[in-house]
């Protein structure tokens, strides 16, 4: 039970740990998204860039990476973009496999005791050539204990990771529209400039 209870905690400290990392403001604050394109529209890319360093959200860094290589061809800041996207993704999904794993050494774990449960009920057996139910008892509920605990941890475990992982796949899908709409602003600033 202690390691299910271990597995239990372990699987909240990732999936709040996730959500505090989820937050619309620490990916892409509205407002930070609005001064940015309002600076390049004017042609501030160097303030752009002041605002991309001072703020702490992944938006930033990737932006920040296509501020950084202004000039260049669309093609090689949408490839810089990818990049960097993928470096801010997989900063998110840091933990995320754990919760996974953690759904099923709980439930393995929650067999184990089963297995465990019903030994000592054979244990009973083959010792007494008349078996009492309360001997029995022991056995069978270390069995049904260590199952459902096992399933208790596992079945929230494994929504928390479902839920978090569509969360990142939405995050990813938005930061890309996102990023694409930069990328064409501030080429199509380029060709006026």
């Amino acid at each position: 039970m202690y390691p299910i209870l271990l597995c239990s905690i372990l699987s909240l400290a990732i999936f709040l740990e996730k959500l505090w990392t989820l937050r619309k403001k620490r990916i892409a604050p509205k407002n930070f998204v609005k001064n940015l394109y309002s600076l390049v529209k004017e042609g501030k890319l160097e303030e752009a860039k002041a605002v991309c360093m001072n703020s702490e959200n992944l938006l930033s860094k990737i932006l920040f990476s296509i501020l950084d290589n202004a000039g260049k061809t669309e093609e090689t800041l949408k490839s810089i973009a990818e990049d960097a996207g993928r470096r801010g993704i997989q900063e998110l999904e840091r933990f995320l496999e754990g919760m996974a794993t953690i759904a099923s050494v709980s439930t393995l774990l929650g067999l184990l005791g089963t297995i465990s449960g019903m030994i000592k009920i054979f244990s009973v057996i083959s010792y007494q050539q008349v078996v009492d139910p309360p001997s029995l008892a022991g056995g069978i509920s270390e069995a049904l204990y260590t199952t459902a605990a096992g399933l208790t941890v596992a079945i929230p475990t494994i929504v928390g990771y479902k839920f978090l992982s569509g969360r990142i796949s939405r995050i990813s899908q938005n930061l890309e529209v996102i990023v694409e709409d930069f990328i064409k602003l501030l080429t199509d600033a380029d060709k006026k400039g």
